[in-house]
């Protein structure tokens, strides 16, 4: 398929008008730097917690403790970006706003709070069943 034709297919497969795409491109986006910049920081933190010097065991313990927390939030938000990445990705392909289990338009309401939404609340309760997951769904 030449990129004319993959233009075409995705004009018609998409299920929102350009602005509303552009609307949440610019809210992934915002996002998309606000949890880059947490990574550093989170990362920054954690090695200057492990350079410090640590006078008694506790201390030390406490500091590792506190570094290792720091670390998982930093994993957390790398995790984040690669969720809008594929958002973004989806948004190209012409996909976004569609659960990517049932093909079903998702909820702008559901976009508006997690632009990053894959499934429609349907399915994403179904996923959740499945993995044991008890997370509200919106």
């Amino acid at each position: 398929m030449n990129a004319i034709s993959a233009q075409k297919l995705s004009a018609k497969v998409s299920l929102m008008d350009n602005g509303k795409l552009e609307h949440f491109k610019k809210l992934l986006l915002a996002e998309l730097r606000e949890h880059a910049r947490h990574v550093s920081d989170d990362q920054a933190s954690a090695l200057e917690l492990a350079d410090d010097d640590a006078k008694e065991s506790a201390d030390l313990a406490l500091r590792n403790l506190m570094s290792e927390m720091a670390l998982k939030l930093g994993d957390r938000e790398s995790q984040m970006i690669a969720d809008i990445d594929q958002a973004l990705l989806r948004m190209e392909e012409g996909s976004y706003g569609r659960c990517t289990k049932c093909n079903r338009q998702i909820d702008e309401r559901r976009l508006e709070a997690l632009p990053t939404a894959r499934y429609d609340a349907v399915c994403q309760e179904a996923v959740e069943a499945e993995s044991g997951e008890t997370r509200p769904t919106l």
